[in-house]
């Protein structure tokens, strides 16, 4: 897959919510070549970091040539990132990732809990009306069913306090979702913990399951080896971000 370094200039940068921002910005190359599950390292020119930082595309549009990512803000280089206004320049590298999600035509149900949702965007408009489920701690973080509702055929969400839809985690929606819906694959993204227990529920019920991983990656081309793992089914090590970051779940999780 091609790869480029763009210095991107942006567009957008907005708080969804005070702690979750959404950014837009003109990397027309990166645009055109972006697959769902792909990811941009991104670095500001003169900023306190050193290395990129990794996030999932949200969208990528041929036409206008932007890009779209949400972060947290969750250290110094994401609040350097807040500061950044329209017209402002970004070094974005991408599209990185080899490994991206399965967009073949079947009934997919797409799961994903805080930020692992961005992903998850990119891929829903690129299918036919698939299944959602948001999950959050609490329906302030449930703002997510706003990004997929153009394109779901229905979206299911939960909450830990029971604020907002199902009280419990996402993996307690299931016997629901699988019940009413003809669902032939499952695409997650989200906290290791939740991607687990989604994997082997799914496992249990027959459903085809792929994880999109979360690790920090220095490098993002698979030359640091910061990033790897071994399969659970052959023992051979993966890097998160040349390999993936979208594996079959059976690789990741026994």
């Amino acid at each position: 897959m091609k790869k480029f370094l763009e210095m991107a200039t942006i567009v957008e940068n907005e708080a969804i919510i005070p702690e979750v921002w959404k950014m837009v910005f003109h990397a027309p190359q990166i645009a055109r070549e972006a697959r769902p599950g792909q990811f941009v390292n991104v670095h500001r020119d003169g900023g306190q970091t050193f290395l990129r930082r990794p996030f999932g595309i949200v969208d990528a549009d041929t036409e206008s040539g932007n890009v779209t990512i949400i972060y947290r803000l969750v250290g110094v280089g994401t609040a350097e990132m807040k500061t950044l206004r329209q017209g402002d320049a970004l070094s974005v590298e991408g599209p990185l990732g080899e490994g991206v999600f399965t967009t073949t035509p079947g009934k997919v149900l797409l799961a994903g809990g805080g930020v692992g949702l961005a992903p998850l965007i990119f891929l829903a408009k690129r299918l036919d009306h698939p299944i959602v489920l948001v999950a959050g701690k609490t329906a302030a973080e449930t703002f997510w069913t706003k990004f997929f509702e153009p394109y779901a055929g229905r979206i299911y969400v939960t909450t830990d306090d029971g604020s907002q839809g199902i009280k419990g985690f996402a993996v307690d929606a299931l016997p629901q979702i699988f019940a009413a819906q003809p669902i032939d694959r499952v695409s997650v993204c989200g906290p290791t913990v939740m991607m687990k227990t989604i994997a082997q529920a799914s496992a249990k019920a027959g459903i085809a399951c792929e994880v999109s991983m979360e690790k920090r990656m220095a490098c993002g081309i698979g030359v640091c080896l910061g990033c790897t793992f071994e399969s659970q089914l052959d023992g051979k090590r993966y890097k998160v971000c040349a390999d993936g970051p979208v594996f079959d779940a059976k690789e990741v999780f026994a």
